[in-house]
């Protein structure tokens, strides 16, 4: 792991400081921003900035995977204009080098046929031909910034494997601007990027792999996280509605076979009850609503399932 004598990561909770070059701990994430951060999270996010590893998060649909690197750019951003966050979304034919960056053969092709100037300097190929991609930007960028690998698991096996070593040695080469051996692209170690690598469990990741990885699993919330989630983001409901609420929501959870509406979810239905003037009161006897309030609530279940199945379960909880 490298170090700098320099620099020093305060890690909260209590812990002993340790020698990294890295952003502040993250003492008041959940109290900066609107994204509810559990205890275990903060721990696992804490052991991969220590480490410098790639943090890699899986967990169902709707449990704030991907919205945690988002959070992270924006805590350690908070009033700079030098941390930024870069994205990569995993596709089945997605090679290592695409996480760098990527060559527009084609258009440096057409671009020989048709101009009748002289030879491209490498600089002049990088500027029109070569893009660079979430971890090679960040690398190149020469400053901290947080990186989103969003569902790896997509990707080819090799695919992890093959990143292991950039993210490591933080330094990669453009082959196609490099004829000279003179373009590896580097970046110091007190700009190592924060690496969010987020998976559906689709398959399994090789073990090479998740050997230099930090690992957490991301829950779903429980009845108290729920609430402090509504209380961050809705201002219609008080307190004792919010639970009526997420009382209701996870009874729909628990009929629900196919799909299980997630947290998201759960905010749009909150949102379309606050648009429809649903007093969350009513949800104590919802069997005893009138008609026109039953329908008013199926309607609003539109939000939360997914399919038919799902439906006329949620449905028959009102008859």
């Amino acid at each position: 792991m490298m170090t700098s004598s320099s620099n020093r990561f305060e890690i909260y909770d209590g812990l002993e400081p340790k020698e990294m070059p890295a952003f502040q701990a993250l003492d008041k994430l959940s109290k900066h921003s609107q994204y509810v951060v559990s205890k275990g999270l903060k721990q696992a996010i804490n052991v991969a900035l220590t480490l410098g590893q790639p943090l890699l998060l899986t967990g169902e649909p709707g449990t704030g995977k991907t919205q945690l690197a988002y959070h992270l750019a924006d805590y350690f951003g908070k009033g700079t204009t030098n941390n930024e966050l870069f994205v990569f979304n995993t596709k089945t034919t997605s090679s290592a080098s695409d996480l760098f960056y990527k060559y527009d053969s084609l258009k440096h092709f057409q671009y020989i046929q048709t101009k009748e100037s002289k030879e491209l300097s490498l600089t002049e190929i990088e500027e029109k031909f070569i893009n660079y991609q979430a971890l090679g930007a960040a690398i190149k960028s020469g400053r901290r910034a947080v990186v989103l690998i969003d569902e790896i698991d997509k990707a080819p096996r090799d695919f992890p494997n093959d990143i292991l070593d950039a993210i490591e040695s933080l330094s990669f080469e453009v082959p196609e601007i490099n004829k000279v051996g003179l373009n590896k692209i580097e970046t110091a170690a007190s700009n190592r990027p924060i690496i969010i690598m987020t998976s559906n469990s689709e398959k399994s990741l090789p073990d090479a792999f998740l050997r230099r990885c930090v690992f957490y699993h991301i829950p779903f919330p429980n009845a108290p996280m729920l609430l402090d989630i509504l209380k961050s983001k809705v201002s219609a409901y008080n307190e004792n509605q919010m639970e009526l609420i997420i009382d209701h929501f996870l009874k729909i959870r628990e009929v629900a076979r196919r799909k299980k509406p997630s947290t998201a979810e759960l905010l749009y239905w909150v949102a379309i009850l606050e648009r429809q003037g649903f007093d969350a009161n009513e949800l104590k006897r919802v069997k005893d609503l009138t008609r026109d309030k039953k329908e008013l609530l199926i309607g609003s279940y539109t939000a939360l399932a997914k399919n038919e199945e799902d439906a006329k379960l949620i449905r028959d909880m009102l008859i």
